[in-house]
């Protein structure tokens, strides 16, 4: 079994090498061989130029197909790994394009998992075991109501005044700046057209509290039945969104301003241009930390008051490792491939995986990633 890793970009580095490291077959495939090569070329020399067709005649059954490639890559790369009898890995968000080849991956038996990074990934699973532990719990009630919030950030460890730096390309981020989003508060759908319609404050679980502000992701309707919510709970909050230093509304509102006014060919290009800006005015210094916080929470009150409730807490840092970012988005990629290799997990389009037995697995392994991991009982 050959695992064919596309794309070394910065995210992509640590869990390719924890690969390569543990002695697994990989082949590597990048655009520019070169680039790959000052990576890892010290521990393989199965570097190859990334193209359909020469993956797709190297390909085996078996084999696993990893894409750390654009998004637009995926669900081509999806079906030449069905065409050969081949698993899929990638960290990115189930497209509807990957979740129709669901059938298609079930009759070749062969699993393509998605949503195995960090947001997403670490966080479905830190729900899982949220929700587990709650129906495990003598105060599960069906008339409770729950609320659940997770948010994710990747944030300078030293703040600059710009309360944010990049660690790649800022136009993925002024885009999602464009985004609607979808998530409920006080039992109702909230609709935001644009997410700094809807900031607010959220104060970490972290060892010395800490307060951030963040605001809601794109739709987060479709997790709550992900998470394995019951039908007939009654959801009072549920929502999954990004986390920033306090001040970052202020410092980019001038930003907010002129994304709100462009649109079209022209827009895209001017947002093209600020993203070259932000890239050489707030990128990472060489060997300057990042940081990653994540939280994810579950909540659930009976008559008004809190019977169950209890966070999952994690923050991390670059180190000599390198950047949190890289580390925690790359390793659980590591992870799914070798569940699939081992078939841990079933045919078909799938996330992050519920099955407690993996999460608690991986979850160890995340523990050694961050420099603080904490599961915080507030009902204790």
């Amino acid at each position: 079994m050959t695992i064919h890793w596309c794309g070394t970009g910065l995210s992509a580095i640590p869990g390719l090498r924890r690969l390569l490291e543990a002695g697994h077959d990989v082949a590597v495939w990048n655009r520019t061989p070169e680039k790959a090569r000052e990576a890892i070329g010290d521990l393989t020399s199965n570097i190859h130029a990334f193209s359909i067709a020469n993956l797709g005649q190297m390909l085996s059954s078996k084999d696993v197909i990893v894409s750390m490639l654009p998004g637009d890559w995926h669900v081509e790369l999806a079906e030449l790994a069905i065409e050969h009898g081949a698993h899929f890995v990638s960290s990115s968000y189930i497209a509807p394009e990957m979740r129709a080849l669901d059938q298609k991956a079930k009759d070749a038996g062969v699993c393509l998992i998605n949503e195995v990074g960090l947001d997403p990934g670490i966080d479905h699973l830190m729900a899982h075991a949220l929700v587990a532990d709650y129906k495990a719990s003598d105060k599960f009630d069906a008339g409770n109501e729950l609320s659940f919030i997770s948010y994710c950030g990747g944030i300078p460890k030293a703040p600059n005044p710009f309360r944010y730096k990049f660690s790649w390309s800022p136009l993925g981020v002024l885009k999602a700046l464009r985004s609607p989003s979808k998530s409920i508060r006080d039992f109702q759908e909230l609709d935001v057209a644009r997410p700094w319609d809807a900031i607010s404050s959220y104060t970490a679980p972290l060892p010395t509290p800490e307060s951030f502000e963040v605001y809601p992701n794109r739709d987060s309707l479709p997790f709550i039945s992900q998470y394995e919510f019951g039908d007939d709970w009654k959801v009072k909050e549920f929502v999954r969104g990004t986390l920033r230093l306090n001040g970052w509304a202020d410092a980019w509102a001038d930003v907010f301003k002129e994304v709100e006014t462009l649109s079209g060919p022209e827009g895209d290009s001017r947002l093209k241009e600020m993203s070259d800006q932000f890239w050489s005015e707030n990128a990472y210094d060489e060997g300057e930390p990042d940081r990653v916080v994540l939280c994810v929470a579950l909540k659930a009150e009976q008559d008004g008051k809190v019977v169950w409730n209890k966070s999952y807490v994690m923050d991390a840092w670059g180190d000599t490792r390198g950047t949190a970012m890289a580390r925690l988005v790359s390793y659980p990629v590591s992870f799914a491939i070798e569940a699939a290799m081992n078939d841990k997990i079933a045919s078909g389009v799938h996330a992050a995986p519920s099955n407690p037995g993996l999460v608690e697995q991986w979850m160890g392994e995340i523990g050694k990633l961050a420099q603080h991991l904490a599961i915080v009982d507030h009902t204790a």
